[in-house]
């Protein structure tokens, strides 16, 4: 009796988790209504799923804050690079489409497969901008290193994405309210936890271990180029950031650099002038990375 009425048992855990991603679901829907703060929307969803993931979470509402405000200055500014660049993107494909002849048709593949890679990067800036500290120009580098280095995770974290579209046009009516029952209860936040368990393991392979930390002068570009990059690659990582250890991002960037370049409260992902590239960082200066509730 005791083992049913224990707080550790997985049907408890279990539902604890779901009731997390209603909550979630919810911050996440209430914070996109300006449209504008899809961006930090975005970031705030990822970081907490992603922390969920490694059971780091404490207080999703606590937390979901703190990323959305750190993050707020850049993700607006990613959001409209986005926003603009689909519009011009869906512009140019309609205008294609009301043209005819064969340079008509080499333009729409032209223009289709700038739009695969459109989605490649989106499906990783939010949580790169949530997980690293940051440039805006070198999120967007490492977003599209990632993306096409880890090609096959790409393409999960593209199917799993599309899955809900693509159930809408089950001809079951009974299984088809489910879905959309599930979709309206914890949609946005399922996909963002489904996703956050293959972020999770490509980000750590930016993530130096700790009995080995990375220098200043460590970049990015040199760790995928341990990892294998395919040829030619490498020399697009050359605006990429460096990858240091949780704690240690205090020390790439002077105040006065800093200061320069990011905005105050971006501390989740912020813009440092030398283009570092750091995980996340919270706390005082050589302070782990996990949030501490006060």
């Amino acid at each position: 009796m005791d083992r049913i009425f224990n707080m550790d048992n997985k049907f408890f855990v279990f539902m604890g988790r779901v009731a997390d991603l209603i909550l979630l679901n919810l911050y996440f829907v209430v914070s996109c209504i300006p449209i504008i703060t899809i961006g930090p929307a975005l970031t705030a969803l990822h970081y907490v799923t992603m922390k969920m993931v490694k059971n780091e979470e404490s207080y999703i509402f606590r937390e979901y804050v703190k990323s959305f405000k750190q993050n707020f200055r850049q993700g607006v500014i990613i959001n409209i690079i986005m926003i603009f660049t689909a519009l011009l993107l869906f512009l140019d494909i309609r205008l294609v489409n009301s043209m005819t002849g064969n340079m008509a048709r080499v333009l729409y593949c032209i223009f289709l497969a700038i739009g695969i890679l459109y989605f490649m990067i989106w499906l990783y800036v939010y949580p790169v901008l949530a997980k690293f500290y940051n440039s805006i120009r070198n999120t967007f580098t490492n977003a599209f290193l990632m993306s096409i280095r880890h090609l096959p995770y790409t393409i999960l974290l593209a199917l799993i994405c599309i899955a809900p579209v693509a159930m809408v046009f089950l001809p079951n009516a009974q299984i088809l309210n489910m879905i959309v029952l599930v979709f309206v209860l914890c949609g946005f936040s399922l996909i963002a936890f489904c996703n956050s368990f293959f972020y999770v393991k490509i980000f750590e392979k930016y993530i130096p271990k700790e009995e080995e930390p990375a220098s200043e002068e460590t970049g990015l570009e040199e760790i995928l180029a341990d990892e294998a990059l395919p040829d030619g690659a490498a020399s697009c990582g050359a605006a990429a950031g460096t990858a240091l250890p949780y704690g240690a991002a205090a020390e790439t960037a002077s105040p006065e650099d800093a200061a320069a370049d990011t905005a105050p409260g971006d501390a989740d992902s912020g813009d440092s002038p030398s283009g570092d590239t750091v995980p996340e960082q919270n706390g005082p200066e050589g302070a782990p990375a996990e949030h501490t509730p006060s």
